[in-house]
């Protein structure tokens, strides 16, 4: 099924291309145009993403995104907003939108952009229940829980999404850079040391199965690979 996604954007034009084009690129589009109106049509139909413009009128899409914590936070949004300002921007992502992107844009970027967080969201519902067995070790990715028969382990969060993600590219070259926007959106200096630092923490747990190797490529990224007997 097609994923459908909500736009809302005060500008006649700009929201019937971005209508047009997401629609040509295989959405279900909804357009309305402000905030208050796409709070009453989230409570008529459910939708997959969000698309939101920032100065609005009636509801602003910055206050609209706080009532999507408090009543939809599962609901992925981005803005899309002529607000250029850092502060602006640092604001909409300490609000929970999924990406910040600045009029003017290109469009296909946006697309893949969007693509980008669907995927992700959905990889996220798919892996709510799953379990992975990883050479001699259990991991269970909803309840945090790593363990073999020696060995218990409760990972916090952050290092439970990372080993996730290993233990879905097994046997891959995974690029540093997908990782950190992936776990952390933005692929900076400061949350690559952290990626290296969790990165050792996930060596030192499953070090006592030396058939499981998270292998270093310089200058691209990791190698997650179990050897088989």
């Amino acid at each position: 099924m097609d994923s459908k996604i909500l736009i809302v954007e005060d500008d006649l034009d700009l929201g019937n291309l971005l209508k047009q084009y997401m629609e040509m690129n295989g959405f279900q589009v909804k357009r309305v145009f402000n905030g208050l109106e796409a709070f009453d049509e989230l409570k008529l139909n459910s939708y997959d993403l969000m698309v939101l413009d920032v100065m609005m009128p009636e509801l602003d899409g910055f206050s609209l995104a706080k009532k999507l914590n408090n009543y939809y936070p599962e609901l992925p949004f981005l803005f899309v907003t002529a607000k250029t300002m850092r502060e602006d921007r640092l604001a909409g992502l300490k609000l929970g939108a999924d990406d910040y992107i600045v009029k003017p844009f290109d469009a296909d970027e946006l697309i893949l952009r969007i693509r980008n967080i669907l995927k992700r969201t959905k990889n996220e519902i798919k892996k709510i229940n799953k379990v992975f067995n990883i050479g001699l070790f259990s991991f269970d990715y909803k309840n945090l829980h790593l363990k073999s028969e020696d060995f218990e382990k409760i990972l916090t969060e952050k290092e439970a999404d990372l080993l996730y993600y290993l233990c879905s590219n097994q046997d891959e070259l995974i690029k540093r850079e997908d990782i950190l926007v992936y776990l952390w959106k933005e692929p900076d200096f400061f949350n690559g040391r952290s990626m290296d630092v969790f990165m050792s923490r996930l060596r030192k747990y499953l070090i006592k199965d030396p058939a499981i190797h998270i292998e270093s490529v310089r200058g691209v990224g990791f190698r997650f690979y179990v050897d088989v007997k």
